[in-house]
């Protein structure tokens, strides 16, 4: 067996005291954020719900000692230096706007989608590099095990140049009552998630080309365009990503027997690797995997296992990143500048399915400015 040693798991700051305000107390903050911070050891100290018995609840169920009806009380709290906005996307902008008032506020780590757009994204950025804040995005496929374990194989050059990849998703996730009322379906809520992975594995594409139709179930439920969702990725060095989001994946809801997965795979000169992801088990607790072959250990798998998952622990990732570049003076791992790129590459796939044609990131990215 070889000693490949594919590093999984996010930097931690030196320093976990600084007090996370955290702004919403759905599902996501409640059973995701705040039990991998309290894994890791950082220090959330207020919390905010629209209302006011969730928040009481979830500060009570995680030791929190300030709760609020109104997000302005967590952001004016003294004990309070980094944000933690989960909220829709169409009210982050306002609440951002209010914590730049704010001069103890020095980090912000907003949820994906930023804004409901590019063009809303990159005002959530120049509000905070205009207030002097750090701004990260908590994109958080980037800290599945299994992704970053693979970022670690490709710049082990274990695969060689990557050629081919792909994310075949067949899972139905929970809609959320704000998602059903913008009509959003896939690509902002799950394909965000591998456009932006394919974005860390192998940098900026050129052009993607977007099909979409509408699921067939949840169009009885809510208006939306993007049910099943395909799209490819081309690259300037010849390199094709392409993935299927199928969140309908048959009448598993109606009867039939239901097959749910996410499963990608990168081919390389050198070597390929396949992996799992195991979030469509939650609440269930299946680690992701890998598997790689590669020419320099021929005729081995190199496969290794860890228990972390997804969904809560790698959560943990995106919140790291933010207080590691406050206490190194550096750019966060997933810098709001950088998912600028992923905003626009989503916006270019609702551009493409809709013109039926690619479209150059160029069109809709311009340096964000």
């Amino acid at each position: 067996m070889s000693s490949v040693n594919l590093n999984y798991l996010p930097a931690l700051p030196r320093n976990r005291t600084p007090g996370i305000g955290c702004i919403g107390a759905g599902f996501i903050m409640d059973d995701c954020h705040l039990v991998a911070y309290r894994q890791a050891g950082f220090n959330p100290v207020a919390i905010s719900s629209r209302e006011p018995e969730k928040s009481r609840a979830v500060a009570q169920r995680h030791n929190i000692k300030n709760f609020y009806s109104d997000y302005r009380d967590v952001i004016a709290n003294p004990q309070v230096s980094i944000l933690d906005i989960a909220v829709p996307p169409d009210v982050q902008v306002d609440i951002v706007r209010e914590a730049v008032k704010h001069k103890h506020i020095k980090g912000i780590l907003v949820q994906k989608p930023m804004g409901v757009n590019f063009d809303e994204a990159l005002t959530v950025v120049k509000l905070c590099a205009d207030a002097g804040i750090t701004l990260a995005v908590n994109q958080n496929m980037r800290y599945d095990q299994s992704i970053r374990a693979c970022k670690s194989a490709i710049e082990q050059h274990l695969l060689g140049n990557p050629v081919f990849a792909t994310i075949d998703m067949r899972a139905i996730p929970h809609f959320m009552d704000w998602q059903k009322k913008m009509g959003w379906a896939t690509l902002r809520i799950m394909s965000i998630h591998h456009l932006d992975s394919f974005r860390y594995l192998f940098g900026e594409p050129l052009c993607v080309y977007a099909s979409v139709t509408q699921d067939p179930r949840i169009k009885k439920d809510f208006d939306h365009e993007d049910g099943v969702c395909v799209y490819i990725l081309e690259y300037a060095n010849g390199l094709r990503a392409v993935a299927w989001d199928d969140i309908w994946t048959g009448p598993a809801r109606e009867g039939a027997i239901a097959s749910h997965y996410i499963n990608w795979r990168v081919e390389g000169t050198a070597g390929m690797a396949k992996g799992s992801i195991g979030w469509p088990a939650y609440p269930e607790r299946k680690p992701s995997t890998i598997d790689i072959t590669s020419t320099l250990y021929p005729g081995e798998w190199i496969s290794p296992r860890w228990n972390e998952v997804w969904f809560p622990d790698a959560f943990a990732g995106p919140m790291a990143q933010l207080l590691c570049a406050i206490e190194n003076g550096s750019e966060p791992e997933i810098s709001g500048a950088d998912n600028l790129k992923t905003m626009a590459l989503v916006d270019a796939c609702y551009l493409s399915f809709k013109q039926h044609r690619p479209v150059f990131i160029e069109e809709i990215y311009c340096g964000g400015s």
